[in-house]
């Protein structure tokens, strides 16, 4: 069926070619981040392998020992590849990370991907229930806040949220620590053990105040952002017209208006979420939590070059993934840069 043009209107399949025009520059839009995100690994790679490089600290020494002789660190060297320029140890390197090979590590003499292994999966069981109760958690009080601004409850509780965004990691963890683990209410473990080859996911009781300090640093982030999203959703003018109109305010903020708030709050998640991926040393470290965090603060004191790059590029391409998950839910969230192009 086709609207006649000499109505001077548009015809159905031109309506079509709208729609098949904006999903082209959709995947065009995906396909550039996904380079970028590349090209962004790459550079870091770099990054990484110059400064692990730059590191005061010699690989065969540190595997050998003080006592080795000049020939056996010479003869190390060698085996390992440190007697070649630094261009062409990289180009080893990062084909051996084309083909996942992340190399062995100096201190275990073992793969690099296989002790990363388990390390990542309990890292990511931290990340995922601090989202789990960190995002939820973040919009609900961020959505309470701004229905009462300018209130008592509201400047009392934002004064509560600045003080609490001025704590380091470190004093949060410890606070924890000394109330539900030694002196307060010691009813939970003060060091989460986890057994070798265990996950993090099957003891969730050795997660909850990693999970609960890694929450208390990022939430307060997140319910102001939300809060100020809310307020100035609030204040538009498509609201105003939904309270003209009589429709309740309930309603008016869960239906109306949290829809439009979303997006800062993805942003927000994901920078939270980066700062999560690299403040987890300091939390792990608190509660000698056996992920990441722990496992690149051994390399840097054993000087373990393998892992220390290992880890770092994890890190790194975390911090792209998060923010180019971010970045498409943002697209599917907003209508308009699917249609008029805004995701080129």
């Amino acid at each position: 069926m086709t609207i006649s043009e000499s109505a001077g209107l548009i015809t159905v399949p031109e309506v079509a070619g709208i729609g098949a025009g904006a999903r082209h520059r959709e995947s065009v839009w995906i396909l550039k981040r996904l380079g970028s995100g590349v090209l962004v690994l790459l550079a870091v790679s770099v990054v990484v392998f110059a400064a692990t490089q730059a590191l005061p600290s010699d690989p065969a020494q540190a595997m050998l020992g003080r006592q080795a002789t000049p020939e056996l660190l010479d003869a190390l060297r060698q085996k390992l590849g440190l007697d070649q320029s630094l261009p062409v140890q990289y180009v080893h390197w990062f084909s051996g990370l084309l083909h996942g090979d992340l190399g062995t590590s100096l201190a275990s003499q073992q793969p690099v991907t296989g002790v990363l292994g388990p390390r990542l999966l309990n890292s990511l069981a931290l990340l995922a229930g601090a989202a789990l109760i960190m995002i939820p958690f973040s919009i609900g009080a961020g959505v309470f806040l701004a229905a009462r601004r300018d209130r008592s409850l509201d400047r009392t509780v934002n004064a509560g949220l600045m003080a609490v965004m001025a704590l380091p990691d470190f004093v949060v963890g410890t606070i924890f620590l000394l109330v539900f683990a030694t002196t307060v209410m010691p009813v939970l473990p003060a060091v989460s053990l986890v057994p070798p080859g265990a996950s993090g996911f099957s003891h969730p009781r050795e997660l909850v105040l990693p999970v609960l300090t890694a929450v208390t640093i990022t939430a307060p982030f997140l319910i102001r952002q939300v809060r100020a999203s809310m307020i100035e959703t609030l204040e538009s003018e498509h609201i105003a017209q939904a309270r003209l109109r009589g429709i309740a305010e309930k309603r008016i903020i869960w239906r109306h208006a949290l829809p439009n708030a979303l997006v800062p709050l993805v942003q927000g998640s994901a920078l939270m979420l980066s700062y999560l991926l690299g403040g987890v040393v300091v939390i792990e470290y608190v509660f000698n939590y056996p992920g990441l965090g722990g496992m690149l603060n051994d390399a840097v004191v054993y000087r373990d070059l393998p892992v220390l790059q290992a880890v770092s590029l994890t890190f790194a391409a975390g911090v792209v993934a998060f923010n180019l998950i971010a970045d498409l839910l943002t697209i599917m969230l907003t209508p308009r840069l699917r249609t008029s192009g805004g995701a080129r």
